[in-house]
């Protein structure tokens, strides 16, 4: 046998061995987290889908521990795209002239929204903020360096980061 089928067989054992003693145990320590056993089970997956995409799994000791760390992230992406659904479909509630938006663009604009999410969790929490003060507060430049205490030109510069961010995201 060579060193390759060798060292896949050895991927092969390890991750199955893994899956079978541990699938069941994560799948409840999820659903303790997030309430729905379908959705532990797809943070579960989503948690091996993981760790079998790793390269070197041979420097795994306690793969219990590592699968945790995954799932606790993979729960806090799962909340964080809730939380923004939720607000979005508020929001879209409170709109007479988005109420016929088609499920589609429904989703479209929740993928656009975790798209622009994402891109802002890049840059500094004050950029982050002045971008939020400016899109959603509608607050001018010197109100947001204010509430910040920051210069003005601070702020346009929070601004063009997040901007260039979002761009990137697009």
């Amino acid at each position: 046998m060579s060193t390759v089928s060798f060292a896949s067989a050895a991927r092969d054992q390890f991750l199955g061995g893994e899956f079978r003693r541990s699938y069941s145990w994560l799948t409840a320590s999820v659903h303790r987290l997030v309430g729905s056993r379908y959705d532990a089970e797809d943070l579960a997956a989503s948690a091996f889908t993981e760790l079998a995409g790793m390269d070197d799994i041979t420097q795994i000791r306690q793969p219990r521990a590592l699968l945790t760390t995954i799932a606790r992230r993979l729960t806090y992406e799962f909340w964080r795209r809730r939380d923004l659904e939720r607000a979005y479909l508020e929001e879209l509630a409170l709109a007479p002239d988005l109420a016929d938006a088609s499920p589609e663009d429904i989703c479209e604009a929740i993928d656009e929204l975790l798209r622009i999410d994402a891109a802002l969790q890049t840059i500094s929490a004050k950029a982050r903020e002045a971008f939020i003060l400016s899109q959603f507060e509608e607050l001018g430049y010197a109100e947001i360096a204010e509430r910040l205490a920051v210069s003005v030109s601070m702020v346009r510069k929070y601004m063009a980061q997040a901007l260039a961010a979002c761009y990137l995201a697009a």
